[in-house]
């Protein structure tokens, strides 16, 4: 339980905090920005290999696999969310651009939590 905590709150740090204003405007039409936001996102995230190393005596290996699934698996999911959003925020469907968000925030956690279930076990 306190995992799965962890890494709810290292993904809140490293997707919502690390993200400049410039990330987070330009990714839905820039590959470009996109990518900065997924590398930004990804060195936080890396704070918590450093946590399933130390503290729950995974291996450098199985944290580094973990980390770059989940870059991949980020980078993948914001590609198609963000302009998802962005097409609903200028059409003012303010309803269902909150939806998308929430949406891409299930798929990140079931992500996260799921490639780390597969790699654990």
């Amino acid at each position: 339980m306190l995992t799965a905590f962890i890494i709810i709150l290292a993904h809140f740090v490293a997707d919502f905090l690390l993200q400049t204003d410039k990330m987070a405007l330009n990714k839905s039409k820039s590959n470009y920005w996109l990518t900065m936001h997924v590398l930004a996102y990804t060195a936080g995230m890396a704070l918590f290999t450093v946590y399933m190393v130390v503290f729950e005596a995974q291996n450098w290996l199985l944290a580094a696999k973990w980390l770059g699934i989940n870059a991949c698996l980020h980078w993948l999911t914001d590609f198609n969310t963000s302009r998802l959003t962005s097409i609903l925020w200028q059409r003012g469907q303010r309803h269902w651009f909150f939806v998308a968000i929430g949406f891409d925030q299930v798929v990140h956690y079931a992500c996260l939590m799921g490639t780390y279930a597969w790699l654990t076990t």
